[in-house]
């Protein structure tokens, strides 16, 4: 197989010709689908008479090529790489294709597909091309009309994207709908639905008095799992209108419940389509979790339809202009619904395990960046979440008020347009007056930024000196860093846990401020203040970066107790479990007793004890540090040492504060009807942590109350929260019963399966992965549907470290078989699964030498693009 070859972003140049009008007509059916396009084209004037016409596709069979009506010989076109070339053209013309396609074949689910008895699509990035000749890239901009036929029982709803505006009957029982999309629109942005739904429908009064139309399209079983979406879009519409003043702008507005789907959802103009994980609950079969992604999925890809639709991507290069800006959207959104502190918690614990991880593999690229060879490898946690920080940063440095002022004009001047990252920071420097020069280098630059941050006190003249140095580690083709324009957002607490104001060179900056770091060291010298004083740094973690500063266990305690910044007081918890573990991972290396930390162990009675009007900050607060972030936190990777002092750890608080847990348990039993709020979010989140330590005590008591809290049956999150800690406990007469009980009953219901899968193969006990086998041939799981896919294996790879990284290897042949045969069914996937075999470098050499070994025999396979890149990177 020639090797797959690199697009760069400095090659890039407008599309020879445009698309004024795109017509398209589906005649349905499963292994013979029929697309007749019609495309109105002009060259563009940049480019001259001898420019040929290049359209994209992908395994189509071609029956018609004609251009103005006239049929075009075989020999007047070609079709080599993937592409259809036609030499000499018209400055504009009417091109007119036929092609049949094999939707029920169609693994990739990239383009049209059949997904059970429905037929839908997913085009982006790339997916068009799979459905008909296109220059299938996002700066073609175009209005499309589409007609779609099927049959009138197998299909009875027929959806595309816009307005529907003609539909009718044909012979042999078929008929057709016609829809109109009036906005231009790149090609990655269409959608088609057909098969037999059911219809839920609502409306939404806009913000200048016009109607839209609501529909929420699932299969007749799924109808009672549709409120909780449809709630959740009517908050985003109003949220969206009072936050940025956008207005929805077609008069119907479309959502479809698709079991089959690589991705969470998709923003297609008017038509979007989500996997049915992310739309559809209710309290019996969906956790508090679940709840809550919906609702930030759903307002995501209803806020596409400005940052992404209606302004697009001039090239996939700028992908996080559109999704690292609605990122930030969602995540604000969520904030305002629900616990503000937590969610803040919730994004940056995400991005300080798997982001930061991913800056420092062998993938490690830009949230811009200038290469590569398969682009759905970069729907990454770079893009998504780093690109959300790098705007949530330019939000911060220019004020709420200024960045609306910044946004409101890069929609009214972008409106209908391509764009790219740069567009967007100019706007914003435009309306600021700031320069952004420097701050753009968050877009070009690889890697997270290494802060390191000294303090030093002068008690004569009571003044406190920080000092804060950048450094940005070499990654893959970006050896040397720039220094980083870093908003680092801070306090000073007082011996007496009270707020310092923060005077610098005479001037009074209140007790919470900014620093901006701008060079590769600075200095700030803060006057009138006490000794004693404690520096609390990156509040709202004000910057995508690793902090090291020498905060003695004490004054973590003390951060703790009193930062009046939810996070810090998270990350100061993290921070003093973190040190406590690492000692005891010592213990566990020498094969010494691992005792934890007395202090640790008082912190937490503290928190238990004290009072507190904000459960769920307190709930984070008690969970301790995940073992893949420990991992990170680590020059070389211990697997074992990992596990057994960060399990002795949770074992030795159940024991020391069995009491605090048992009463903040029984605090906070509910009886109150279930309802997905944040009072009682919080309330579930830290009644069902106190449960994991007193179930990690062992005491029979603990285990019947789990038992109790699992048969009681009073909501999802509850049951799974017990559900897990008996699966996972060493009692098999407890925890075998209730996984039984619990796949007899759900067996109807693909969406809790997955839970249920989840739950058994993240057990610590050492038979997790005979068990991933076992459950491999279970009549639920099928390696074609992604869902299953993750919840099996990828929860497995994941959240199982300790089985996974197994010392004979097995676990990583597993990961490896997987993909192989993933390769060949949907490689878009495959590619995603294959990250944990690539994180190999800090671990121990026997380790390392089998992981290499299994990439290795993957390479050895025929690789789609997707896989390809993947495993070069990391061999490399």
């Amino acid at each position: 197989m020639a090797e797959p070859q690199a697009i760069h972003l400095s090659d890039y140049r407008p599309p020879a010709y445009r698309v004024e009008k795109t017509e398209l007509t589906f005649d349905l059916d499963p292994s013979t689908t029929r697309v007749r396009t019609r495309l109105h084209l002009q060259r563009h004037p940049e480019y001259g008479e001898d420019a040929a016409l290049t359209l994209h596709g992908h395994g189509l069979t071609t029956e018609r090529v004609a251009i103005d009506g006239q049929a075009l010989l075989e020999s007047e076109y070609r079709i080599e790489d993937d592409q259809l070339v036609i030499d000499r053209v018209p400055a504009e013309f009417v091109l007119d294709t036929e092609v049949v396609i094999d939707p029920a074949n169609n693994t990739a689910l990239e383009g049209l597909y059949v997904s059970g008895p429905m037929f839908c699509t997913q085009c982006e990035p790339e997916g068009f091309r799979r459905i008909t000749w296109y220059p299938d890239r996002p700066d073609v901009m175009s209005v499309f009309t589409t007609t779609v036929i099927g049959d009138r029982q197998r299909q009875p709803v027929l959806l595309s994207n816009g307005n529907p505006i003609e539909r009718g009957e044909l012979p042999n029982d078929r008929h057709f709908v016609t829809w109109e999309d009036p906005h231009p629109k790149p090609s990655y942005l269409f959608a088609l639905v057909a098969g037999s739904l059911e219809c839920v429908r609502d409306s939404f009064t806009t913000m200048s008095g016009r109607e839209v139309a609501l529909e929420l399209w699932v299969e007749a079983p799924n109808l009672e799992k549709t409120d909780w979406a449809m709630a959740s879009l009517k908050r985003a519409m109003t949220w969206d209108e009072e936050a940025y003043g956008r207005e929805y702008d077609l008069d119907l507005f479309m959502i479809v419940a698709v079991d089959d789907f690589n991705m969470g959802a998709m923003e297609n103009k008017g038509l979007n389509i989500f996997n049915s994980a992310a739309v559809l609950a209710n309290p019996q079969t969906t956790t508090d979790a679940a709840f809550q992604r919906i609702e930030g999925i759903v307002a995501h890809e209803y806020f596409h339809n400005w940052s992404g639709n209606r302004v697009t991507c001039r090239d996939w290069f700028q992908l996080a202009l559109k999704e690292g800006f609605t990122v930030f959207r969602d995540q604000s959104f969520s904030s305002d619904i629900n616990s503000a502190p937590v969610k803040r918690i919730e994004d940056a614990a995400l991005l300080r395990t798997l982001q930061f991880a991913e800056d420092a593999g062998p993938t490690a690229h830009p949230v811009r960046p200038d290469h590569f060879i398969e682009i759905s490898n970069f729907y990454t946690l770079t893009i998504y979440e780093k690109g959300a920080e790098i705007v949530r940063m330019l939000s911060n440095l220019l004020g709420e008020e200024t960045f609306r002022r910044g946004s409101d004009l890069y929609f009214e001047r972008f409106d209908g347009q391509a764009v790219r990252v740069e567009d967007f920071v100019d706007v914003m420097a435009e309306v600021s007056g700031e320069d952004l020069t420097q701050f753009m280098r968050w877009y070009a630059q690889a890697g997270t930024p290494q802060l390191t941050a000294r303090s030093d006190y002068n008690a004569e003249q009571r003044q406190l000196t920080l000092t804060i140095r950048q450094q940005t580690p070499p990654t893959p083709g970006q050896e040397d860093k720039q220094a980083l324009h870093v908003p680092v957002r801070m306090g000073l607490l007082g011996a007496d846990g009270e707020p310092i104001k923060l005077v610098i060179n005479g001037e009074s900056n209140g007790t919470d401020t900014v620093l901006h770091l701008r060079e590769a060291e600075q200095r700030w010298v803060f006057d009138d203040v006490d000794e004693g004083a404690v520096p609390s740094l990156l509040r709202g973690f004000s910057a995508p970066v690793r902090l090291d500063y020498p905060w003695s266990r004490d004054e973590l305690s003390h951060l703790m107790r009193f930062d009046e910044d939810g996070f810090n007081r998270w990350d100061a918890t993290q921070r003093l479990a973190l040190i406590a573990i690492e000692e005891m991972m010592v213990a566990h290396q020498r094969g010494e007793l691992m005792a934890l930390d007395a202090r640790l162990i008082e912190a937490f009675r503290h928190l238990l004890r004290e009072p507190t009007d904000d459960k769920a900050v307190l709930a984070e607060m008690l969970r301790l540090p995940s073992e893949a972030w420990i991992a990170e936190q680590q020059t070389r990777v211990d697997i074992d040492a990992i596990h057994g002092a960060r399990r002795a750890a949770i074992e030795q608080l159940a024991d020391n504060l069995f009491a605090e847990f048992e009463s903040v348990y029984h605090a906070n039993q509910q009886t109150d009807a279930y309802a997905p709020t944040p009072d009682q979010i919080a309330s579930r989140s830290l009644r069902n942590v106190a449960l994991s330590y007193l179930v990690a005590n062992g005491e029979p008591e603990a285990l019947n109350m789990a038992r109790a809290q699992y048969e009681a049956d009073h909501n999802m999150t509850d049951v799974r929260a017990a559900l897990t800690l008996l699966a996972h406990s060493d009692r098999a007469d407890l925890g075998d019963p209730a996984i039984r009980a619990f796949g007899e009953r759900w067996a109807h219901d693909s969406l809790v399966m997955d839970q249920w899968f989840a739950t058994q193969v993240t057990r610590p006990q050492a038979d997790a992965l005979e068990r991933v086998r076992f459950l491999m041939k279970h009549p639920a799981f099928s390696i074609k549907n992604p869902n299953r896919v993750r919840a099996l294996i990828g929860a497995f790879t994941q959240q199982n470290r300790v089985n996974f990284h197994r010392l004979d290897g097995q676990g990583y042949q597993l990961l490896a078989d997987v993909v192989i045969e993933l390769n060949r069914l949907n490689p878009e996937i495959a590619a995603r699964m294959i990250v944990p075999l690539t994180r190999y470098h800090r671990l121990d050499e026997q380790r390392q030498k089998l992981m290499r070994g299994e990439l290795e025999r993957i390479r050895k396979e025929e690789l789609s693009r997707n896989v390809y890149e993947v495993v070069e990177k990391a061999l490399a």
